[in-house]
Protein backbone atom coordinates (compact mmCIF):
# COMPACT_ATOMS: atom_id res chain seq x y z
CA UNK A 1 0.00 0.00 0.00
CA UNK A 2 2.45 2.72 0.79
CA UNK A 3 4.80 1.37 -2.48
CA UNK A 4 1.07 2.44 -4.38
CA UNK A 5 0.79 5.67 -2.28
CA UNK A 6 4.41 6.69 -3.00
CA UNK A 7 4.48 6.16 -6.21
CA UNK A 8 1.11 8.12 -6.70
CA UNK A 9 2.66 11.06 -4.95
CA UNK A 10 5.79 10.84 -7.28
CA UNK A 11 3.49 10.70 -10.18
CA UNK A 12 1.59 13.93 -8.74
CA UNK A 13 4.98 15.91 -7.75
CA UNK A 14 5.92 15.49 -11.38
CA UNK A 15 2.98 16.33 -12.74
CA UNK A 16 2.24 19.95 -14.75
CA UNK A 17 -0.43 20.56 -12.27
CA UNK A 18 2.37 20.38 -9.43
CA UNK A 19 4.40 23.39 -11.05
CA UNK A 20 2.43 25.59 -13.04
CA UNK A 21 2.22 29.02 -11.86
CA UNK A 22 -0.54 31.24 -12.34
CA UNK A 23 2.34 33.64 -14.65
CA UNK A 24 2.19 30.39 -16.31
CA UNK A 25 -1.69 30.50 -16.99
CA UNK A 26 -1.33 33.50 -18.32
CA UNK A 27 0.63 32.78 -20.58
CA UNK A 28 -0.90 29.80 -21.77
CA UNK A 29 -4.26 31.93 -22.23
CA UNK A 30 -1.81 34.33 -24.12
CA UNK A 31 -0.92 31.49 -26.40
CA UNK A 32 -4.05 30.43 -26.98
CA UNK A 33 -5.52 33.86 -28.08
CA UNK A 34 -2.60 34.17 -30.76
CA UNK A 35 -3.31 30.69 -32.02
CA UNK A 36 -7.01 31.94 -32.09
CA UNK A 37 -5.87 35.31 -34.03
CA UNK A 38 -3.91 32.84 -36.55
CA UNK A 39 -6.38 30.16 -37.21
CA UNK A 40 -9.73 32.10 -36.80
CA UNK A 41 -8.63 35.86 -38.18
CA UNK A 42 -5.77 34.64 -40.37
CA UNK A 43 -3.82 37.11 -39.18
CA UNK A 44 0.53 35.48 -40.84
CA UNK A 45 -0.31 31.84 -39.41
CA UNK A 46 2.26 30.82 -41.13
CA UNK A 47 4.24 32.01 -38.40
CA UNK A 48 1.65 32.79 -35.30
CA UNK A 49 0.88 29.13 -35.16
CA UNK A 50 4.01 27.68 -34.49
CA UNK A 51 5.11 30.66 -32.45
CA UNK A 52 1.78 30.28 -30.11
CA UNK A 53 2.44 26.82 -29.79
CA UNK A 54 6.11 27.12 -28.62
CA UNK A 55 5.11 29.54 -25.84
CA UNK A 56 2.33 26.70 -24.82
CA UNK A 57 4.55 23.88 -24.57
CA UNK A 58 7.75 25.93 -22.63
CA UNK A 59 4.94 27.57 -20.05
CA UNK A 60 3.62 23.68 -19.40
CA UNK A 61 6.78 21.89 -19.44
CA UNK A 62 9.61 24.51 -19.36
CA UNK A 63 12.09 21.53 -19.80
CA UNK A 64 11.27 21.26 -23.21
CA UNK A 65 13.91 24.59 -23.55
CA UNK A 66 16.34 23.17 -20.77
CA UNK A 67 20.06 23.40 -21.65
CA UNK A 68 22.10 20.28 -21.08
CA UNK A 69 24.24 20.14 -18.15
CA UNK A 70 26.52 17.55 -16.28
CA UNK A 71 24.79 15.84 -13.19
CA UNK A 72 26.19 15.00 -9.95
CA UNK A 73 27.91 11.97 -11.66
CA UNK A 74 29.54 13.60 -14.14
CA UNK A 75 27.11 12.54 -16.40
CA UNK A 76 26.09 14.76 -19.55
CA UNK A 77 22.19 15.46 -19.62
CA UNK A 78 20.67 16.51 -22.71
CA UNK A 79 18.75 19.47 -23.12
CA UNK A 80 15.13 20.14 -24.32
CA UNK A 81 13.99 19.46 -27.51
CA UNK A 82 13.54 23.47 -28.70
CA UNK A 83 16.46 24.14 -26.77
CA UNK A 84 18.33 23.18 -29.69
CA UNK A 85 16.20 24.09 -32.36
CA UNK A 86 16.88 27.69 -30.86
CA UNK A 87 20.19 27.48 -31.06
CA UNK A 88 19.12 27.85 -34.92
CA UNK A 89 17.95 31.19 -33.87
CA UNK A 90 21.17 32.24 -31.20
CA UNK A 91 23.18 31.81 -34.48
CA UNK A 92 21.55 33.39 -36.80
CA UNK A 93 20.90 30.30 -39.63
CA UNK A 94 17.16 30.34 -39.77
CA UNK A 95 17.02 33.59 -40.19
CA UNK A 96 19.33 33.89 -43.05
CA UNK A 97 17.61 30.80 -44.08
CA UNK A 98 14.25 32.81 -44.29
CA UNK A 99 15.53 35.25 -46.12
CA UNK A 100 17.30 32.72 -49.03
CA UNK A 101 13.51 31.92 -49.11
CA UNK A 102 12.01 35.36 -49.38
CA UNK A 103 14.69 35.94 -51.96
CA UNK A 104 13.95 33.16 -54.05
CA UNK A 105 9.68 34.04 -53.63
CA UNK A 106 10.72 37.80 -54.42
CA UNK A 107 10.22 39.82 -57.93
CA UNK A 108 12.53 42.92 -57.30
CA UNK A 109 11.07 43.43 -60.93
CA UNK A 110 9.01 47.10 -59.30
CA UNK A 111 12.35 48.08 -57.09
CA UNK A 112 14.42 47.95 -60.67
CA UNK A 113 12.12 49.62 -63.10
CA UNK A 114 11.42 52.85 -60.32
CA UNK A 115 14.34 53.01 -58.75
CA UNK A 116 13.35 55.96 -56.66
CA UNK A 117 11.55 53.26 -54.33
CA UNK A 118 14.71 52.88 -52.66
CA UNK A 119 14.28 56.31 -51.07
CA UNK A 120 10.52 55.21 -50.03
CA UNK A 121 11.93 51.89 -48.55
CA UNK A 122 14.49 54.17 -46.77
CA UNK A 123 12.15 56.77 -45.80
CA UNK A 124 10.26 53.49 -43.69
CA UNK A 125 13.69 52.81 -41.72
CA UNK A 126 12.94 56.26 -39.70
CA UNK A 127 10.63 54.11 -37.32
CA UNK A 128 13.60 51.76 -36.64
CA UNK A 129 16.13 54.64 -35.61
CA UNK A 130 13.25 56.55 -33.39
CA UNK A 131 12.62 53.64 -31.42
CA UNK A 132 16.55 53.12 -30.84
CA UNK A 133 16.61 56.88 -29.14
CA UNK A 134 13.42 55.75 -27.27
CA UNK A 135 15.05 52.87 -25.94
CA UNK A 136 18.05 54.20 -24.83
CA UNK A 137 15.59 56.76 -22.85
CA UNK A 138 13.83 53.89 -21.29
CA UNK A 139 17.10 52.58 -19.83
CA UNK A 140 17.53 49.85 -22.41
CA UNK A 141 21.71 49.50 -23.18
CA UNK A 142 22.78 50.51 -26.18
CA UNK A 143 22.63 46.52 -27.91
CA UNK A 144 19.67 45.97 -26.65
CA UNK A 145 18.60 49.22 -27.92
CA UNK A 146 18.94 48.42 -31.25
CA UNK A 147 17.54 45.00 -31.23
CA UNK A 148 14.36 46.42 -29.88
CA UNK A 149 14.26 48.85 -32.57
CA UNK A 150 14.41 46.62 -35.31
CA UNK A 151 10.79 45.88 -34.56
CA UNK A 152 9.69 48.87 -36.31
CA UNK A 153 10.87 47.53 -39.70
CA UNK A 154 8.30 44.90 -39.10
CA UNK A 155 10.71 42.24 -40.25
CA UNK A 156 11.01 39.43 -38.05
CA UNK A 157 13.83 37.16 -38.88
CA UNK A 158 15.72 40.28 -38.95
CA UNK A 159 14.78 41.13 -35.35
CA UNK A 160 15.42 37.34 -33.63
CA UNK A 161 18.93 37.82 -36.03
CA UNK A 162 20.05 41.06 -34.30
CA UNK A 163 18.49 40.09 -31.15
CA UNK A 164 20.41 37.18 -30.93
CA UNK A 165 23.43 38.69 -31.72
CA UNK A 166 22.46 41.61 -29.45
CA UNK A 167 20.22 41.05 -27.06
CA UNK A 168 19.56 37.43 -26.58
CA UNK A 169 18.11 37.16 -22.91
CA UNK A 170 15.68 39.67 -25.07
CA UNK A 171 14.99 37.18 -28.23
CA UNK A 172 11.26 35.80 -26.91
CA UNK A 173 9.60 39.36 -26.47
CA UNK A 174 11.27 41.00 -29.55
CA UNK A 175 10.09 38.05 -31.75
CA UNK A 176 6.60 37.95 -31.09
CA UNK A 177 6.05 41.43 -31.43
CA UNK A 178 7.90 41.77 -34.48
CA UNK A 179 5.97 39.15 -35.58
CA UNK A 180 2.72 40.40 -33.79
CA UNK A 181 3.10 43.83 -35.44
CA UNK A 182 3.45 42.15 -38.86
CA UNK A 183 0.45 39.92 -38.49
CA UNK A 184 -1.50 43.52 -37.82
CA UNK A 185 -0.11 45.29 -40.73
CA UNK A 186 -3.66 45.19 -42.01
CA UNK A 187 -5.23 46.61 -38.89
CA UNK A 188 -2.04 49.56 -38.43
CA UNK A 189 -1.67 50.89 -41.01
CA UNK A 190 -4.36 52.21 -42.93
CA UNK A 191 -5.48 54.64 -40.34
CA UNK A 192 -2.24 56.07 -40.10
CA UNK A 193 -2.07 56.20 -44.22
CA UNK A 194 -5.65 57.88 -44.02
CA UNK A 195 -4.29 60.53 -41.48
CA UNK A 196 -1.52 61.56 -43.71
CA UNK A 197 -3.52 61.65 -47.12
CA UNK A 198 -5.94 63.70 -48.66
CA UNK A 199 -8.39 61.69 -50.96
CA UNK A 200 -7.04 63.44 -53.81
CA UNK A 201 -4.12 62.12 -53.54
CA UNK A 202 -5.54 58.83 -52.61
CA UNK A 203 -7.08 58.70 -55.94
CA UNK A 204 -3.16 59.12 -57.74
CA UNK A 205 -3.46 56.62 -60.83
CA UNK A 206 0.13 55.92 -61.51
CA UNK A 207 1.70 54.98 -64.45
CA UNK A 208 2.38 51.58 -65.65
CA UNK A 209 5.81 50.33 -64.83
CA UNK A 210 8.66 49.99 -67.55
CA UNK A 211 9.41 46.28 -68.90
CA UNK A 212 12.83 44.78 -66.80
CA UNK A 213 14.97 42.43 -68.87
CA UNK A 214 16.17 39.42 -67.58
CA UNK A 215 19.45 40.78 -67.83
CA UNK A 216 18.86 43.41 -65.03
CA UNK A 217 16.91 40.63 -62.63
CA UNK A 218 20.36 38.81 -62.55
CA UNK A 219 22.73 41.59 -62.28
CA UNK A 220 20.39 43.28 -59.63
CA UNK A 221 21.45 40.65 -56.80
CA UNK A 222 25.13 40.62 -57.88
CA UNK A 223 25.18 44.12 -57.75
CA UNK A 224 22.86 44.63 -54.19
CA UNK A 225 25.14 42.13 -52.88
CA UNK A 226 28.66 43.52 -53.50
CA UNK A 227 27.70 47.04 -52.91
CA UNK A 228 26.18 46.32 -49.11
CA UNK A 229 28.55 43.90 -47.91
CA UNK A 230 31.64 45.91 -48.90
CA UNK A 231 30.08 48.73 -46.86
CA UNK A 232 28.42 46.89 -44.47
CA UNK A 233 29.72 43.63 -44.07
CA UNK A 234 27.90 42.18 -41.30
CA UNK A 235 25.06 42.25 -43.34
CA UNK A 236 26.26 39.65 -45.41
CA UNK A 237 24.68 36.66 -43.74
CA UNK A 238 20.94 38.52 -44.57
CA UNK A 239 21.44 40.72 -47.54
CA UNK A 240 23.76 37.32 -48.99
CA UNK A 241 20.80 34.96 -48.74
CA UNK A 242 18.58 37.01 -49.69
CA UNK A 243 20.06 37.93 -52.75
CA UNK A 244 20.97 34.75 -53.60
CA UNK A 245 17.80 32.87 -53.19
CA UNK A 246 17.09 35.84 -56.06
CA UNK A 247 19.51 34.68 -58.18
CA UNK A 248 18.39 31.31 -57.90
CA UNK A 249 14.74 32.70 -59.30
CA UNK A 250 16.15 34.84 -61.69
CA UNK A 251 18.67 32.61 -63.66
CA UNK A 252 16.23 30.33 -64.69
CA UNK A 253 19.09 27.50 -64.43
CA UNK A 254 18.71 26.29 -60.99
CA UNK A 255 15.25 25.45 -60.76
CA UNK A 256 15.49 22.83 -58.33
CA UNK A 257 17.30 25.20 -55.85
CA UNK A 258 14.57 27.62 -56.61
CA UNK A 259 11.22 25.36 -55.70
CA UNK A 260 13.34 23.96 -52.56
CA UNK A 261 14.34 27.34 -51.12
CA UNK A 262 11.17 28.63 -51.48
CA UNK A 263 8.78 26.01 -50.68
CA UNK A 264 10.30 22.83 -48.39
CA UNK A 265 13.20 24.15 -46.95
CA UNK A 266 11.06 27.46 -46.38
CA UNK A 267 8.53 25.72 -44.23
CA UNK A 268 10.52 23.58 -42.67
CA UNK A 269 12.79 26.42 -41.17
CA UNK A 270 9.81 28.15 -40.20
CA UNK A 271 8.81 25.42 -37.90
CA UNK A 272 11.68 25.15 -36.65
CA UNK A 273 12.55 29.07 -36.17
CA UNK A 274 8.81 29.75 -34.83
CA UNK A 275 8.05 26.69 -32.32
CA UNK A 276 11.72 27.84 -30.56
CA UNK A 277 11.05 31.92 -30.69
CA UNK A 278 7.57 30.97 -28.83
CA UNK A 279 9.59 28.49 -26.66
CA UNK A 280 11.88 31.64 -25.35
CA UNK A 281 8.49 32.95 -23.71
CA UNK A 282 8.53 31.84 -20.51
CA UNK A 283 6.45 33.55 -17.99
CA UNK A 284 9.95 34.10 -15.70
CA UNK A 285 10.76 36.17 -19.18
CA UNK A 286 8.28 37.43 -21.11
CA UNK A 287 5.94 38.67 -17.99
CA UNK A 288 8.03 41.63 -16.83
CA UNK A 289 8.13 45.81 -17.04
CA UNK A 290 10.59 45.09 -20.01
CA UNK A 291 8.47 43.08 -22.25
CA UNK A 292 5.66 45.55 -21.79
CA UNK A 293 8.19 48.68 -22.99
CA UNK A 294 9.61 46.49 -25.91
CA UNK A 295 5.82 45.99 -26.63
CA UNK A 296 5.47 50.04 -26.86
CA UNK A 297 8.62 50.63 -28.80
CA UNK A 298 8.24 48.31 -31.29
CA UNK A 299 4.08 50.01 -32.15
CA UNK A 300 5.88 53.46 -32.23
CA UNK A 301 8.57 52.61 -34.36
CA UNK A 302 6.11 50.77 -36.55
CA UNK A 303 3.88 53.75 -36.57
CA UNK A 304 6.74 56.47 -37.23
CA UNK A 305 7.99 53.64 -40.01
CA UNK A 306 4.97 54.07 -41.79
CA UNK A 307 4.17 57.56 -41.39
CA UNK A 308 7.45 58.38 -42.34
CA UNK A 309 7.44 56.59 -45.59
CA UNK A 310 3.73 57.69 -46.61
CA UNK A 311 5.17 61.30 -45.54
CA UNK A 312 7.74 61.25 -48.19
CA UNK A 313 5.30 59.55 -50.66
CA UNK A 314 3.82 63.28 -50.48
CA UNK A 315 7.04 65.26 -50.70
CA UNK A 316 7.83 62.15 -53.84
CA UNK A 317 4.01 63.57 -55.23
CA UNK A 318 4.89 67.15 -55.31
CA UNK A 319 8.01 67.04 -56.41
CA UNK A 320 6.63 65.07 -59.55
CA UNK A 321 3.71 66.74 -60.05
CA UNK A 322 1.62 64.41 -58.85
CA UNK A 323 2.88 60.98 -60.53
CA UNK A 324 3.64 58.88 -57.13
CA UNK A 325 0.62 58.15 -54.71
CA UNK A 326 1.58 58.65 -51.66
CA UNK A 327 -0.11 55.42 -50.31
CA UNK A 328 2.65 53.40 -51.20
CA UNK A 329 5.46 55.09 -49.06
CA UNK A 330 3.81 52.91 -46.18
CA UNK A 331 5.04 49.82 -48.04
CA UNK A 332 8.16 50.78 -47.26
CA UNK A 333 8.25 48.74 -43.94
CA UNK A 334 9.43 45.20 -44.38
CA UNK A 335 5.98 42.92 -44.45
CA UNK A 336 6.48 41.73 -47.12
CA UNK A 337 3.64 41.31 -49.33
CA UNK A 338 1.33 42.44 -46.65
CA UNK A 339 2.32 46.03 -46.28
CA UNK A 340 2.03 46.26 -50.39
CA UNK A 341 -1.24 44.82 -50.36
CA UNK A 342 -2.50 47.22 -47.75
CA UNK A 343 -1.42 49.84 -50.37
CA UNK A 344 -3.30 48.47 -53.50
CA UNK A 345 -6.24 47.78 -50.44
CA UNK A 346 -6.67 51.98 -49.34
CA UNK A 347 -6.09 53.00 -52.95
CA UNK A 348 -8.98 50.52 -54.15
CA UNK A 349 -11.00 51.73 -51.52
CA UNK A 350 -10.79 55.41 -52.88
CA UNK A 351 -10.99 53.91 -56.65
CA UNK A 352 -11.96 50.42 -57.40
CA UNK A 353 -9.69 50.47 -60.74
CA UNK A 354 -6.87 52.02 -59.49
CA UNK A 355 -4.09 49.30 -59.25
CA UNK A 356 -1.23 50.30 -56.60
CA UNK A 357 -0.01 46.47 -56.07
CA UNK A 358 3.25 46.50 -58.56
CA UNK A 359 4.17 50.09 -57.61
CA UNK A 360 3.73 49.10 -53.84
CA UNK A 361 6.23 46.42 -54.06
CA UNK A 362 8.97 48.51 -55.50
CA UNK A 363 9.05 50.31 -51.47
CA UNK A 364 8.18 47.10 -50.22
CA UNK A 365 10.77 45.16 -51.21
CA UNK A 366 13.71 48.08 -50.48
CA UNK A 367 11.87 48.01 -46.97
CA UNK A 368 13.85 44.29 -47.17
CA UNK A 369 16.84 45.88 -48.03
CA UNK A 370 16.70 49.01 -45.79
CA UNK A 371 15.92 46.78 -42.63
CA UNK A 372 18.71 44.55 -43.16
CA UNK A 373 21.42 47.49 -43.90
CA UNK A 374 19.76 49.09 -40.47
CA UNK A 375 20.82 45.75 -38.86
CA UNK A 376 23.89 45.85 -40.55
CA UNK A 377 24.44 49.24 -38.94
CA UNK A 378 23.81 48.35 -35.69
CA UNK A 379 25.91 45.35 -35.52
CA UNK A 380 28.94 47.14 -37.13
CA UNK A 381 28.60 49.81 -34.02
CA UNK A 382 27.44 47.62 -31.27
CA UNK A 383 28.96 44.26 -32.02
CA UNK A 384 31.24 42.37 -30.53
Amino acid sequence: MDYIINTLSNLVEKSGFANITYKNGIMILVACIFLYLAIRKQYEPLLLVPIAFGMLLVNLFPGIMAAPYIDANGHEVAGGLLYYFYIGDHLGIFPSLIFLGVGAMTDFGPLIANPSSFLLGAAAQFGIYMAYFGAILFGFEDGAAAAISIIGGADGPTSIFLAGKLAPDMMGPIAVAAYSYMALVPIIQPPIMKLFTTKKERLIRMDQLRPVTKLEKILFPVIVTIVVVLILPDTAPLVGMLMLGNLFRESGVVRNLTEVSSNALMYIVVILLGTSVGATTSAEAFLTTSTLKIVALGLVAFIFGTASGVLLGKLMCKVTGGKVNPLIGSAGVSAVPMAARVSQKMGAKEDPNNFLLMHAMGPNVAGVIGTAVAAGTFLAIFGR
